[in-house]
């Protein structure tokens, strides 16, 4: 009998060609994904006289760079966005790879694009040349980000190397509460292992609250992996993750479809399969969470108090934690609901689908924004569908600004930012300093807590207003 194995292990072998006396592994790359921050591995290529070794295999977008005001590129303007964009464009053209630019009703953020339009399929072995690629281990396939240098290997050559991680299982039981999310899920899970805990791994997420968990849903949580230091996170593909994708424009049809779901059923780790670590966490305790520091794994419930550094025990970390504090403008010991907010934003791969700007939505007809807010759809496409059911009407009317798809103020390289001192109820991913703008102050939180943030104007416990609490 064979060895039981992991599901990552599984796709690991599947894609794997040669090893070397390093230690290290070359593995074919099923799917590659750009966007406009690629254009360094373009640029190397074409000073090499390289063409892309499989176009067909390469999907691209412009997110980062462009405006949220409006799609016309003449909305854009930092000069070096305006070439990137621009660049992403030619590239498409010199090399005929899939583009979906700024005026396809198709463009979004590139992690949001690839599930939506099926791009993303269990079992495949996904790159890009960012971070956040652990999005798209949320349908089985092992996904990751990777640097200007590996973007352009993987151009030339449809191939990578890689050094074999290490596994961590992490399994959640029990239901989620009124209020609490998915994101509330992951900053809880990244409170506990640290933003540090999983380096080296791939996280395979388990147990019946990921099994029923929607898949927007499974897709924030492997979306903030990488917080935790992994290097992607995995969850098992079943029949969440098969509804999902028949149908979408790039999944297999007709009688390729059964072959592939035949496949995609064998993707999941055999039973005695070991693992080189595991966590668990008990969903049904958890609270809506919220960020106090600089890191994700500064998180607290929303119920809490921000810590006092005088108990940290020793004094290097004491010193670490008053200068966050100071950074943040938080006092210890003060009530987490007690910070204020100047500004809220909602959006990003992290929570700008469909299922997040409906549960903001739920909570912004609740009452009016006493503060700016803004919300990004994670696609156009996404932006057609809130607008569908009528989500734009209830933003609008709540005295939030309803805007074009795009990554924004995530990473603020197209202008969306925050001022310096301001602080941000935000549905992004990080909250480091300048994240969001210099010497802003960002709090992590899910798309419900932030929009009864900007009814409130200090952050808030959303339970209360789900409760029925006029706003």
């Amino acid at each position: 009998m064979s060895k039981p194995t992991t599901l990552f292990q599984k796709i690991w072998n599947a894609h794997l060609i040669a090893q070397d006396s390093d230690g290290r592994s070359l593995l074919h790359v099923s799917r590659h994904l750009a966007h406009d921050g690629s254009w360094h591995a373009f640029r190397f290529l074409k000073a090499r006289s390289l063409p892309v070794r499989h176009p067909d295999q390469l999907f691209a977008t412009p997110d980062h760079g462009v405006s949220t005001l409006s799609h016309d590129f003449a909305m854009i303007k930092d000069p070096d966005q305006i070439r990137v964009v621009k660049a992403l464009d030619e590239n498409a053209q010199t090399h005929g790879f899939t583009l979906f630019g700024l005026n396809d009703e198709r463009q979004g953020i590139i992690h949001v694009v690839g599930p939506e339009q099926g791009i993303t399929q269990p079992g495949l072995l996904i790159v890009c040349g960012d971070s956040h690629t652990s999005t798209h281990g949320a349908l089985g396939a092992l996904s990751f980000g990777i640097g200007a240098s590996e973007v352009c290997h993987v151009l030339a050559t449809q191939a990578i190397w890689q050094r074999k991680p290490k596994t961590m299982r992490v399994t959640i039981e029990g239901e989620l509460g009124p209020g609490v999310s998915a994101k509330d899920l992951i900053l809880a899970i990244i409170a506990k292992i640290g933003a540090n805990g999983a380096t080296g791994h791939v996280i395979e997420y388990d147990g019946s609250t990921i099994r029923n968990m929607t898949m927007e849903e499974r897709l924030t949580v492997c979306n903030m992996s990488i917080e935790a230091g992994a290097k992607a996170g995995l969850i098992a593909p079943d029949q969440t993750t098969f509804d999902y994708l028949k149908g979408k424009p790039y999944a297999p049809k007709d009688q390729d479809w059964q072959v592939a779901l035949a496949h995609w059923k064998t993707l999941k780790t055999d039973e005695g399969a070991v693992f080189d670590h595991s966590v668990t966490i008990d969903a049904s305790a958890l609270p809506p969470m919220v960020t106090w520091g600089n890191s994700p794994e500064e998180a607290i419930a929303v119920t809490g108090h921000v810590p006092d550094p005088k108990l940290a025990g020793d004094l290097t970390r004491e010193q670490s934690l008053q200068a966050t504090l100071d950074y943040m403008g938080l006092s210890a010991l003060q009530p987490i609901t007690d910070a204020k907010i100047d500004l809220v934003f909602i959006g990003s791969c992290t929570n700008g689908r469909l299922e997040d700007l409906q549960a903001a939505a739920e909570i912004a007809k609740k009452g009016k924004a006493v503060v700016q807010a803004i919300v990004v759809p994670g696609s156009s496409l996404v932006k057609q569908q809130a607008e569908a059911q009528g989500l734009d009407k209830i933003f609008k009317a709540a005295g939030f600004e309803w805007r074009e798809s795009g990554c924004s103020m995530c990473v603020g390289m197209n202008g969306d930012l925050a001022g310096e001192g301001v602080r941000t109820a935000s549905t992004t991913n990080r909250n480091f300093r300048g994240r969001q703008g210099i010497n802003s102050r960002t709090h992590l939180m899910s798309p419900a807590m932030a929009a009864a943030a900007a009814l409130k104007g200090h952050i808030v416990d959303v339970r209360d207003l789900l409760k029925g609490e006029s706003a």
